[in-house]
């Protein structure tokens, strides 16, 4: 599986921003993203079953982001809305082989415990 994320820029606080990846191959994935600041770590934001009925997020982004997913066009997304200058970051998006993302939180959070990676794409929030 190969992904290709996109859609990432530069916005103001309070902004909005749409990342799309796009997998080739199969979609039968359970998909999701993470994001990483210049000198921090990997982090989850958000996950999302095959079929799109279990959605998780970090409590960050809670409230702020939309992850959804359009299984015939085998993509992925994240709307990102009352974007804040934390939010910086080059997002990246990922892809698992099983449901354990889904119900394990400390599988959720290791980026380890996923099998696919895009290239990422850089979000920069000015205040």
């Amino acid at each position: 599986v190969q992904l290709q994320a996109s859609g990432g820029g530069l916005v103001q606080a309070g902004g909005s921003l749409r990342l799309s990846c796009a997998a080739s191959g199969q979609t039968q994935y359970t998909m999701g993203w993470f994001r990483q600041a210049p000198g921090k770590e990997r982090e989850f934001v958000a996950v999302i079953s095959v079929g799109g009925g279990s959605l998780y997020y970090a409590n960050a982004v809670k409230g702020r982001f939309t992850i959804s997913r359009d299984n015939a066009k085998n993509s992925v997304y994240l709307q990102m809305n009352s974007l804040k200058p934390e939010d910086t970051a080059v997002y990246y998006c990922t892809a698992s082989s099983t449901r354990d993302a889904l119900t394990s939180l400390r599988i959720r959070l290791t980026p380890s415990r996923y099998d696919y990676w895009g290239q990422g794409t850089q979000v920069t929030v000015s205040s």
